[in-house]
């Protein structure tokens, strides 16, 4: 393989190719990038690729001293090394056609080619203390994303991936960590910060908690964000923090990384212990917690800058206050960051055109009325719309009973306010493209996100056995607000918005105003209990296991603000029953029976309503679902010593039994125009269907297991076969 420099080339004696992949033809090109070329062999750590890196050599690489742009990835990297004086090793084809992002002078060698690489699908890692390999992002990392300079092997990392305290290499289990101190120098603080260092996790989203995670691509399907909560279906992977599972059909729990010990991401089925929602895996956020004797406090600051946007500042402290010696200590954290935004807004008049789907419901030739409203968004228009704030809390207090007993309670806040969209609008509603990053609304967009955590966790002995009880209950809120005019584009809204000169309506054909937008009102309880029993860690056959409830409930209204056409319908409120044909809401083809289907029974029925007033005029949809569910389980694992300290086997099972409910209503405004005949207010001349009447409560029950064996072939290497399965709910 050949490799080139600034100053000559090096051919190594070896097939063998970056990265360990196959199918790399022999010819392919890794390109060292260096300010000065050292007598240095880079034909080993090519050879050795697979073997851990050994820092004996002492580099301090110099921090960057002027701004990099974002520019194409191979010029900004070769920028980088004749600032840092470090060696960069990378086949050339990994970066062709990559940008990099900004990297602002001052930032440390890591901070910069981290802030480089991100969002690119590249990783790094040191070969030694001044050569970097820089390679696709992908393949177990069991460490941490990235290997950190200085550090010859990393101090050992204790996860809690089965429920009990083991060190990270001797988990059989594919997990990545990213550990508080790599969080802080990668300066990470959000879910979309740190994902991009995490090797074949992903995430597909629309803004700050408001994404769906993938673990190995295993995904579930993806909607509007509207409605999400209700209609949406239950994540693949579970969001826990701490012991409490906290996840949401299309919106993850983004918990800002403030004092946190470890994230801990676990890939593939992690039903045994972890039970619904771990079917792909397992992302968790552990907190620091409490130390007893040892007072101290910390303070982080940060300013930042961004291309094309807003500047972004973030303040966090975090306190440990001993209150009583041996026995009592008191931490708390309180953080706010102010993210600039970067979409901008554009200037821009909508105007309904010729070539609207449904422009027939105005005229029949398909024309727009002469005297059609239009629009224009110049009172919104700007850039910069969609900063983002993160604040909130966090409190814990540990008691120390005696050696073998303590106690923890926390509590924590978070609140997340966002403005604007998260995504460009490559093209206008016409077509006609836009610049990047660029939109045009016509209506303010927000979204504020909410949460509250209070978590008991009691941990202590009987005899040689450990007890865990952790119980939390869990409250989010979210409300988003988002502009919906061009839909005005579509097949149907032209309905609600124009109207049409008929013998009963002698109108003149006008379309009202166009302007539309939607308002998702979200809430979600959740209980937990889990009590479990583990054995000490040097039993030759070892076990852990549980008992496990939660209960599970998810509320939202949503409301579709594009009914224009006010003179000509009456308001719409949730259903007094539901119409029937031959014992079904629903006809043959799948459409739901109306008061117009012939052969209709109207069948008065009670109906669920977290609002159950008749809504403002303009509501032209709305959705006031209550879903839920509840688990209960059991689970067992146990681990036997084939050989002792070298193989082992292991087996386990969950039994669960998972009751599911979802109640409430499904309204449009189709049947509410006065030529219809429809009442005021309108109720079931409305197009709906009445949830609770569907009898839609379900349960799910039985068994989910796991089994592994693993060898530890050295202290360092560890090899294992897993088989396992998981679930979720609904």
């Amino acid at each position: 393989m050949r490799y080139a420099s600034g100053q000559g080339t090096r051919t190594c004696p070896t097939g063998k190719h970056m990265g360990g992949r196959s199918g790399h033809r022999s010819a392919d090109i890794a390109t060292v990038v260096s300010g000065v070329f050292r007598a240095l062999s880079i034909c080993a750590p090519v050879a050795l690729l697979d073997a851990p890196p050994t820092l004996a050599e002492v580099f301090q690489p110099t921090s960057l001293a002027a701004d990099i742009p974002a520019q194409p990835l191979a010029e900004a990297l070769a920028t980088f090394a004749r600032q840092t004086g470090l060696q960069l090793i990378y086949v050339s084809g990994l970066v062709r056609n990559r940008r990099s992002h900004a990297a602002p002078a001052g930032l440390s060698a890591d901070e910069t080619l981290a802030r480089l690489l991100q969002g690119t699908g590249l990783r790094f890692e040191y070969l030694t203390s001044h050569s970097i390999r820089i390679l696709a992002a992908e393949g177990v990392l069991r460490k941490t994303a990235m290997n950190i300079p200085g550090q010859a092997e990393l101090s050992e990392v204790i996860v809690t991936a089965n429920r009990r305290e083991e060190d990270l290499q001797d988990v059989p289990i594919t997990i990545q960590v990213l550990t508080g101190d790599a969080l802080a120098r990668l300066n990470a603080t959000t879910f979309d910060d740190f994902v991009s260092y995490l090797p074949g996790v992903t995430a597909h989203g629309v803004g700050p908690g408001q994404s769906n995670i993938y673990v190995r691509g295993l995904a579930t399907a993806v909607g509007g964000i509207q409605s999400s909560g209700s209609l949406g279906t239950f994540p693949s992977v579970a969001v826990y923090l701490d012991d409490q599972s906290a996840q949401l059909p299309g919106r993850n729990l983004d918990i800002y990384a403030a004092d946190l010990e470890r994230i801990e991401i676990l890939e593939g089925p992690q039903g045994t212990v972890f039970g619904a929602g771990a079917e792909a895996g397992v992302v968790r956020y552990i907190t620091n917690k409490p130390k007893l004797n040892v007072p101290e406090a910390t303070m982080n600051a940060g300013y930042a800058t961004t291309a094309h946007g807003a500047p972004s500042s973030n303040l966090d402290a975090t306190v440990n206050l001993p209150i009583i010696t041996d026995q009592l200590a008191v931490r708390g954290v309180i953080y706010n960051e102010q993210r600039g935004g970067y979409i901008h807004n554009l200037s821009a008049t909508f105007a309904r055109a010729d070539t609207d789907l449904g422009i027939h419901y105005a005229d029949a030739g398909g024309q727009v009325p002469a005297n059609s409203v239009v629009i224009n968004n110049f009172n919104i228009a700007a850039n910069d719309i969609n900063p983002v704030t993160y604040k909130g809390m966090r409190v814990e207090s540990l008691y120390q009973f005696n050696e073998d007993w303590s106690a923890l309670l926390a509590q924590s806040y978070q609140s997340i306010e966002a403005d604007g969209v998260f995504a460009e609008m490559a093209a206008n509603s016409l077509g006609e493209p836009q610049p990047d990053l660029s939109v045009q609304l016509y209506n303010p967009s927000h979204s504020k996100d909410r949460f509250e955590n209070t978590a008991l966790t009691i941990d202590g002995r009987v005899g040689a056995l450990k007890l865990v009880y952790a119980g939390a209950y869990f409250v989010r809120n979210v409300e988003q607000v988002q502009d919906y005019t061009n839909y005005a584009r579509s097949t149907y809204l032209d309905f609600y918005q124009c109207a049409n000169p008929n013998p009963a309506t002698p109108a003149t054909a006008q379309c009202f105003t166009p302007g539309s937008s939607w308002r998702d009102l979200e809430r979600n309880t959740h209980q937990s209990h889990e009590l479990r029993v583990s054995t000490p860690g040097d039993w030759p056959i070892r076990g852990i296991g549980g008992l496990f409830y939660e209960n599970y409930l998810i509320q939202e209204q949503v409301d579709w603000f594009y009914l224009t056409a006010l003179p000509y319908f009456n308001p719409i409120g949730p259903p007094t029953g539901y119409y029937s044909l031959n014992g079904s809401q629903f006809q043959p083809d799948g459409s739901p029976v109306h008061f117009y289907t012939p052969g209709a029974v109207f069948v008065p029925a009670p109906v669920t309503s977290g609002n159950p007033n008749i809504r403002p005029p303009g509501v032209g949809f709305f959705n006031d679902i209550t879903r839920g569910y509840q688990q209960r389980a059991a689970y067992a694992s146990v681990d036997f010593d084939l050989i002792p300290t070298k193989l082992t086997l292991t087996g386990g099972t969950r039994y669960s039994r998972t009751d599911t409910s979802e109640v409430g209503s499904s309204v449009g405004g189709f049947g509410c125009r006065l030529t219809a005949g429809a009442p005021n207010p309108c109720l079931n001349h409305s197009n709906f269907v009445n949830l609770n009447a569907e009898g839609l409560d379900r349960t799910f029950s039985g068994f989910r297991s796991r089994a592994n064996l693993s060898w530890k072939v050295t202290e360092d290497a560890l090899l294992y076969y897993t088989w396992s399965q998981g679930f979720r709910a609904g």
